[in-house]
């Protein structure tokens, strides 16, 4: 297996590759996608998917459940709803679902097939994520959604009466929302066996999930209802993708942001042809790969490369019109170099790429329920994400993947990823369950069945919010209305507690700003130029009064994103919170709750978030010596107010780049936290409060101890 030497190295075959060039000709091979110049129909025959369109509507119409597993680039998302739409699936008034895991993936894949099927988005082909509806009612034969977003219409209607198929695409990735979707999937079947489902995916274990599925013992009149067959068919359609070459560190790198922007700048000197996809972790890493690459593209631009670089992010916070203009080809005369998170590993394709730099790594939830904390990790991908990634470089011409870590750590890499529901915090899955009848948490059919004791602190957390009673049922009208928000069940309660507050106008935007990434830029080596930038807006109240603050700037300065740039603020952040706000007006209108403002009162928009974050609520226990910085005054250390069970109690300490960093709140709430390696987890979006708010938020959890707050 070829390897190539540390990115930085600027000699000519630096990776241990040659690249195909045109024989006879010194002049790279121009556009590659074959298929491009046909009709949309031809390329459409030429999907090895169509090879099978006759076996795939065969078992859907004798199975209620279809397995189908479509390898990378067999054109299984885009022609599948569009063979049961041709087939009569959408007849009499019925739809076909098809849900993805992803927002970006339901959108370019609900693009592409409106364009093959010769519609406008939104008519007979349509899309629903988080936030955002393009459908019209009666019109929409083909609705393409995100797997929370289907969950969300059982609340309206449990059964899917709308809906005569089912498909559930890139299962592989057991995302919360999928493994919930399936097993709400199985339940709803037992009731209309005329249901069909088709769980899809590139890398599944398809037996595990055709015996989730399989009916055939099951008896009663309900099972048999229809003449189907009830063991699931499988089916498996290979993939159009020529390989890659995959190409490995000979050594570590300390930094894989420069080393991928390195790594992408050298192929590009070779002028060979093809795009560049990089693979980064989250939005602030591919913020910055994509300033360095700019700063990259004006060294080349004065060399004798034959292309211009053309830059683009790709990552799950960005507004709809920025993702898309990732998937747009490069302007003639430039190549596109798209930087991405994971978003990019499935399901959505990226014309012309035939160069992928993999960093290996990819952010992931960690929950432990003992301490009852969450923390985002950066941590090592699986070989099975590696290999997906692998195969974006494929699609249309043999590839190239440069792997940003040595062969040997290669192979250390776990085989499959742990399934996000047996390391997520479970609250806001419970509440939907629980909003559609489940009742028994633990006897509800699960792929992958979760912990028992993040289970119990999923029903803890609810009931102190008062969402659930002492029955554990939805209390009237709380745990409804908050089942009945798109949003994490805290977010929620503080939501509704502002309209009693008088400050729901205030707080509608701080929960839209909680609910995406930082809206601070922080680039390489500007720290001191970012916190002066904060320092404009900041209060003694904390990051979330700050960011609201920068905010109302924003909106007086006319949501300029030059202005937003100038003040080190991501403009393309601020409107996507702003489309997230307008959804949560229309919601909270819906619900009866008036929208008013305190008028300046921070102190009640302080208080409504008490109401719903009281759970992370922390005070100050201790200041110790910080040994990596002598010169410090020290670290802060917190403790959490409520219990976190045996064991020692975790270390909490305040994010550096908080506003609240160097000062010393007795009392502080925070939105998130994340594990250093110190042990510390350091808490993000802190708010202060004074201790005898949280008794009146929460007088069940605790009580007043002379001036300060104690657990019952």
């Amino acid at each position: 297996m070829a390897v190539f030497l540390r990115p930085g190295e600027k000699r000519q075959g630096a990776f241990g590759v040659t690249f195909d060039l045109n024989a006879g000709s010194s002049q790279p091979v121009p556009i590659f996608n074959k298929n491009e110049s046909l009709a949309l129909q031809d390329q459409r025959r030429r999907l090895p998917a169509f090879q099978h369109r006759r076996e795939i509507l065969y078992l859907v119409e004798n199975h209620a459940t279809t397995v189908i597993i479509g390898e990378t680039g067999s054109g299984k998302s885009t022609q599948i709803p569009q063979y049961l739409l041709e087939s009569g699936w959408c007849s009499d008034g019925r739809t076909v679902a098809c849900t993805q895991p992803r927002r970006v993936a339901v959108m370019t894949v609900a693009a592409r097939v409106a364009e093959e099927a010769g519609t406008t988005l939104g008519q007979a082909v349509g899309y629903g994520i988080r936030f955002e509806d393009v459908t019209t009612p009666g019109v929409t034969k083909i609705k393409f959604c995100t797997d929370g977003v289907l969950m969300r219409e059982m609340f309206e209607d449990p059964l899917l009466t709308q809906y005569s198929v089912v498909m559930v695409d890139e299962a592989h990735e057991r995302s919360l929302a999928t493994d919930t979707l399936l097993g709400l999937l199985k339940k709803v079947q037992r009731v209309r066996p005329d249901l069909r489902i088709i769980v899809a995916s590139a890398t599944l274990e398809a037996d595990k999930v055709a015996d989730f599925f399989d009916s055939s013992t099951v008896r009663g009149a309900k099972a048999s209802a229809a003449d189907l067959m009830r063991k699931p068919a499988l089916l498996s359609i290979e993939g159009r993708t020529h390989g890659s070459q995959i190409h490995h560190l000979e050594q570590p790198c300390s930094d894989y942001v420069r080393a991928s922007v390195q790594t992408a700048s050298d192929i590009h000197r070779e002028d060979a042809p093809g795009d560049i996809l990089i693979f980064l972790t989250g939005q602030q890493e591919v913020e910055d790969a994509v300033a360095l690459l700019e700063e990259e593209a004006r060294k080349v631009r004065q060399g004798r490369a034959r292309l211009r670089m053309a830059p683009a992010p790709l990552y799950a916070g960005l507004p709809a019109a920025a993702q898309l203009a990732a998937f747009e080809p490069a302007p003639r005369g430039y190549r596109k170099i798209v930087v991405a998170t994971n978003i990019a590993e499935t399901s959505v394709t990226i014309e012309g790429v035939c160069f992928v730099v993999d960093c290996c790594f990819a952010k992931q939830t960690a929950y432990n329920p003992l301490t009852g904390l969450g923390s985002l990790l950066v941590a090592p991908i699986s070989r099975a994400s590696a290999a997906q990634r692998a195969g974006r470089a494929g699609r249309i011409r043999p590839g190239h993947c440069f792997r940003l870590c040595t062969e040997a750590e290669f192979q250390q890499l776990p085989e499959a990823t742990v399934p996000e529901m047996q390391r997520s915090e479970l609250a806001g899955t419970v509440l939907q369950l629980k909003a559609l009848g489940v009742d028994n948490m633990m006897a509800f059919d699960w792929l992958a069945p979760p912990p028992a004791e993040t289970m119990v602190r999923a029903l803890e957390l609810l009931h102190a919010l008062d969402a659930l009673g002492a029955d554990a049922r939805l209390t009237e009208p709380l745990g409804q209305h908050l089942a009945e928000l798109p949003l994490d069940p805290r977010l929620g309660k503080a939501l509704l507690a502002s309209g009693d507050l008088g400050c729901s106008d205030e707080v509608l935007t701080v929960v839209a700003l909680l609910s995406v990434q930082s809206i601070w830029l922080s680039p390489h080596g500007q720290r001191k130029a970012l916190d002066a930038a904060k320092a404009k807006f900041a209060v003694g109240e904390g990051d979330v009064v700050t960011a609201l603050n920068a905010w109302h700037a924003w909106q007086e300065a006319g949501r300029l994103g030059k202005w937003a740039h100038n003040h080190f603020l991501n403009h393309r952040t601020l409107l996507r919170a702003a489309d997230i706000r307008a959804q949560l007006t229309h919601h909270l209108r819906r619900l009866g709750i008036p929208i008013k403002s305190c008028d300046g009162d921070v102190m009640t928009v302080q208080k409504a978030l008490t109401a719903g974050l009281f759970m992370n609520a922390v005070q100050l226990s201790e200041t110790t010596a910080d040994l990596q910085n002598p010169a410090s005054s020290g670290i802060n250390v917190y403790k959490m107010l409520r219990s976190t069970g045996p064991g020692p109690a975790p270390k909490l300490r305040v994010h550096a780049y908080s506003v609240l960093a160097k000062t010393r709140p007795q009392y502080l709430l925070f939105w998130q936290v994340q594990q250093s390696a110190s042990g510390f987890y350091e808490m993000l979006d802190v708010t202060a409060v004074e201790p005898d708010w949280l008794p009146e938020a929460a007088p069940h959890v605790f009580h007043r101890v002379g001036a300060r707050a104690g657990q019952r």
